[in-house]
C-alpha cells in the first residue's frame, strides 16, 4: 500500500511541477497532496474496514462510497483556483489539473498503474504542447479584447463601433460590463468588445486600436 502512495506522489508531482514552473496558484505541493489524499481514501475504502467486515458478516459495505466524495469534494478545491476578470477566465486548467490528480490517486490505489502512468503521460503533453498551439491560434486569427469608456452626450457606443469598421476592424462580441452616473448626470459606460481583422498583423492591429480614444485598455 506504501508502494501505492509514493507512485501518487510521483506522478502527481510530474503535473504539479509543470503548474508550479508556469506560475500558478496550485503548484507541485497541491498536486502532489491531492493525489495521495486521494489514494489514502481510495485504500481506506478497500482496506480500512476488512477487520470490521469479518466480525459482521450481515453487514454490506460499498467501497466505492468513499472515492465518490473525492471526485465531488476535489470541485469545491479546483473552484478556488479560478480567477475572473473582464472578459479572462484563469485558473481553469489548473482546476481541470487537480481534479485529474485526484484520479489518478484513485485509481492508484486499486492499482492500476499502467493505466496512470498512460494518464500522466496524456495529460502533461496536453498541458505542454496544447498551450503551445492555442497560442499560435490565437496570433494566426488576430483577435483582441478592449476595454472601450463611452460618457453620455460626448460619444455613443455606435459610433465607436463605426470607428472600428472604417478602419476594417470586425467586432465580434460586445457586452456591457458596468454603468455609473456621476453628479452631473453624466453616465459612463464600459464595454467589452472582441475585434478581430485577419488581414493585419497582430501589431497592426493593436496599434489601430489604440487610436480610437474611447478605448481605455487592450486586454
Amino acid at each position: 500500500m506504501m508502494i501505492r502512495i509514493l507512485i501518487t506522489a510521483f506522478l502527481c508531482g510530474f503535473i504539479g511541477f509543470e503548474r508550479e514552473l508556469k506560475k500558478h496558484p496550485a503548484g507541485f505541493r497541491t498536486h502532489l497532496l491531492v493525489g495521495v489524499g486521494a489514494c489514502l481514501m481510495m485504500l481506506l475504502s478497500l482496506y480500512g474496514f476488512e477487520d470490521y467486515m469479518r466480525g459482521h458478516t450481515n453487514t454490506q459495505f460499498d467501497p466505492s462510497r468513499i472515492p465518490s466524495y473525492v471526485i465531488s469534494g476535489i470541485g469545491f478545491l479546483g473552484a478556488g483556483t479560478i480567477l475572473v476578470k473582464d472578459a479572462t477566465v484563469r485558473g481553469l486548467t489548473t482546476a481541470a489539473s487537480i481534479w485529474i490528480v485526484a484520479g489518478l490517486g484513485l485509481i492508484i490505489g486499486v492499482g492500476m498503474y499502467e493505466l496512470a502512468i498512460f494518464t500522466t503521460v496524456v495529460v502533461l503533453l496536453c498541458l505542454i504542447f496544447l498551450n503551445k498551439f492555442e497560442r499560435y491560434m490565437a496570433q494566426k486569427l488576430k483577435k483582441r479584447w478592449v476595454k472601450v469608456v463611452v460618457h453620455s452626450g460626448e460619444t455613443e457606443i455606435h459610433e465607436v463601433i463605426g470607428r472600428f469598421a472604417e478602419m476594417q476592424l470586425i467586432v465580434r462580441k460586445m457586452q456591457l460590463t458596468s454603468s455609473k452616473k456621476d453628479k452631473k448626470g453624466i453616465i459612463t459606460f464600459h464595454y467589452l468588445i472582441e475585434i478581430e481583422a485577419s488581414a493585419l498583423s497582430v501589431e497592426e492591429l493593436t496599434n489601430l486600436i489604440t487610436e480610437v480614444k474611447e478605448v481605455e485598455k487592450i486586454v
